[in-house]
C-alpha cells in the first residue's frame, strides 16, 4: 500500500538534495564582501526612517479577508456552476450551506468598512 507513494517520497527525497546542493553551492563559490553600506536596510534608495517592525493598519487585514473570500468563491463557485445539471437539488443546498459562513465574513467586513475604498 504505500510503495503507490514511493516515488512521490522519491521526488521529494531528490528536489530536497537538489535544492541543498544549490544553497551550498552559491555559499561556497558566490560572492561575499559585506560592508557597512551593504548591511544596511534598504528603502527605496533612501535612508531608513524609524524602526524596521511597524504597525500595520487593520484596514490591510480587512483587505486580506476580502481577498480570501473571493479567492474562495472563484475557487468553489466555478467547478458547482458548470457541474450544478449533474449536482441535482444536493448539490445545490451543499452550495447554499457552503455560503452561509461566506456571506457572515462579508457581513463582517462591510461592518467593518472594508469593502470603502478612499
Amino acid at each position: 500500500m504505500l510503495l503507490e507513494y514511493a516515488a512521490i517520497g522519491m521526488m521529494i527525497f531528490v528536489t530536497a538534495i537538489v535544492a541543498v546542493i544549490a544553497i551550498v553551492l552559491g555559499t561556497i563559490f558566490g560572492p561575499n564582501k559585506p560592508n557597512q553600506k551593504k548591511n544596511m536596510p534598504y528603502e527605496s534608495g533612501m535612508n531608513p526612517i524609524g524602526p524596521g517592525t511597524r504597525r500595520i493598519p487593520v484596514r490591510f487585514y480587512l483587505v486580506a479577508v476580502l481577498f480570501i473570500l473571493f479567492d474562495l468563491e472563484i475557487v468553489f463557485f466555478l467547478p458547482w456552476a458548470i457541474a450544478l445539471r449533474e449536482l441535482g437539488m444536493y448539490g445545490y443546498l451543499a452550495m447554499v450551506v457552503f455560503n452561509i459562513p461566506i456571506i457572515i465574513g462579508f457581513i463582517y467586513e462591510w461592518k467593518k468598512g472594508g469593502m470603502e475604498w478612499e
